[in-house]
């Protein structure tokens, strides 16, 4: 992975997941975020092995790597990244935030893209308190009428905040962001929710059903082609 010249990125998103598979939930989320936060680039990046989910069911890498380079065609603000593939292994996300703060210049903001869901477990992950103090975080969020938390979005995130990483957080109604001591910012942003869910294409898929609709016409191609989730 390399950028010269006019096309270094100032602005990258890191969006990690299984992406198993991609879909169109996915893509929309990535591209509100790129928009949201002037993002040169958003990356999509598979993971390995998933240190917090099961295998059973997961294609192996270079099928989702490949799902997601096809979705991606012709969208200049997201890309696919073979990141995390390459090095193997358990992924976890301080390792691959360091890889990535390694292999771009220097001046390059970077920012985490995390899932609601995903963000409050994240006290759960390998060194959290160090990632959270290494890199911005972009907490995507989609509305929830089943209000599983028992508060609204923002007040989960603020428990959350003030009881796993500092009772010390504070949210900005100007910046929609909630900082602390020794974190380097954790932002909510709503995105566009679309009921779509990899779980729910793999059962379609396993059971002869048309996915049209739910993924890229490439990706839907490609999963056909291929007798992925059979």
């Amino acid at each position: 992975m390399s950028w010269t010249g006019k096309e270094t990125p100032k602005k990258v998103g890191l969006f990690g997941g299984t992406f198993n598979p991609i879909h169109n939930g996915h893509l929309r989320a990535a591209i509100e975020v790129a928009e949201g936060f002037e993002l040169d680039r958003v990356l999509l990046v598979p993971v390995a092995a998933p240190p917090h989910k099961s295998w059973g069911g997961l294609a192996v890498a270079a099928d989702r790597l490949r799902m997601i380079e096809l979705a991606v065609k012709g969208e200049a603000r997201v890309a696919a990244s073979d990141g995390e593939i390459r090095r193997g292994g358990r992924s976890y996300t301080i390792d691959t935030v360091r890889y990535f703060r390694s292999e771009l210049p220097a001046a390059t903001q970077l920012f985490l893209i995390v899932g609601l869901d995903a963000f409050l477990e994240i006290d759960t992950w390998k060194s959290f308190r160090r990632l959270l103090a290494l890199v911005p975080l972009i907490v995507i969020s989609r509305p929830d009428p089943a209000n599983r938390w028992g508060a609204s979005e923002r007040d989960a995130v603020q428990i959350f905040m003030r009881s796993s990483v500092s009772d010390q957080s504070r949210f900005s109604e100007e910046t929609s962001s909630f900082s602390a001591p020794r974190v380097r910012g954790v932002t909510l942003f709503p995105v566009t929710a679309l009921d779509i869910s990899s779980r729910r294409i793999r059962e379609l898929a396993a059971a002869g059903r048309s996915v049209r609709g739910l993924v890229p016409d490439s990706v839907r191609r490609y999963i056909k082609t291929k007798g992925l989730y059979r």
